[in-house]
């Protein structure tokens, strides 16, 4: 039994939110559990106190997941918007983000690419086997000469197949994220090893490679200070809420303030 100013936290309380806090062991979800229960009760003991009780009561009666999480953000916000004060990121502050991080405001790199595409399933493990080997003997011959274009009609399991494998002009964002990230750091040329994705194996060839260029500070002040403000909330929620750790009573639990799960 935990008790939160003398409000109970019961086992059974404790065992039906471990399922929200996937962890190594039981115990570590036990306590990300008690934790996180430890928290919300704070939280409708302040909301209470300054009047929320409509906001606390739609807390508490929520049962769905998604609608219990969006009414506990909702109430975090009433008593945050109530309780503390947030500075908003000023234009200096945002500016001087840009300079110091100028590889963060880089437009997409422009990729001219032709694949094939060998189909077979994420669990099929010796379907992928066979596509690997296939894929190592199409690389191979496209070096000694083969067309490409050939290959692509002849082989690939993408609809691309009748344009010789080409899919044009592609920037960050519009293709799978395990083929994205090795994609964009390739320079022109065929890619001596196939590469991997949920749909098969990928035999790439770069066309062409257009890199990404700077970004304004003017095209991205905005998206800047949206950033700087959420962490500044968060960090300012962390903090008020280490406060209540402090202030309350808590039995049965050491509570150790940690900024990450006050964080989540």
């Amino acid at each position: 039994m935990i008790e939160v100013n003398q409000q109970p936290i019961s086992e059974a309380e404790i065992f039906a939110e471990m399922q929200y806090h996937p962890a190594a062991d039981k115990r570590a979800a036990m306590v990300a559990a008690a934790q996180s229960l430890i928290i919300e009760k704070l939280i409708c003991q302040r909301a209470d106190a300054l009047g929320l009780t409509k906001a606390v009561a739609a807390l508490q009666q929520t049962a769905n997941t998604d609608q219990r999480q969006a009414a506990q953000d909702r109430l975090v916000q009433q008593v945050i918007d109530l309780e503390v004060t947030v500075p908003s990121a000023k234009a200096a502050d945002c500016e001087l983000y840009y300079q110091q991080n100028p590889q963060k405001f880089v437009s997409s790199p422009l990729l001219e690419v032709r694949h094939i595409l060998l189909a077979c399933a994420p669990d099929d493990q010796a379907g992928r086997s066979k596509a690997q080997q296939q894929a190592e003997t199409l690389i191979t011959q496209i070096q000694a000469g083969s067309a490409f274009a050939g290959f692509a009609s002849q082989f690939s399991a993408c609809s691309t197949k009748d344009s010789g494998g080409l899919l044009g002009q592609i920037s960050k964002g519009q293709t799978v994220p395990e083929l994205e990230r090795p994609l964009f750091r390739l320079q022109p040329g065929l890619l001596p090893y196939p590469l991997e994705s949920r749909y098969g194996l990928h035999v790439v060839e770069v066309l062409h490679r257009v890199e990404g260029q700077q970004l304004p500070y003017a095209a991205v002040s905005q998206r800047i200070a949206d950033y700087l403000n959420e962490k500044v909330r968060r960090k300012a929620v962390a903090q008020y809420i280490s406060v209540l750790i402090s202030e309350a009573q808590i039995a049965g639990f050491d509570f150790q303030v940690n900024p990450s799960p006050l964080m989540q």
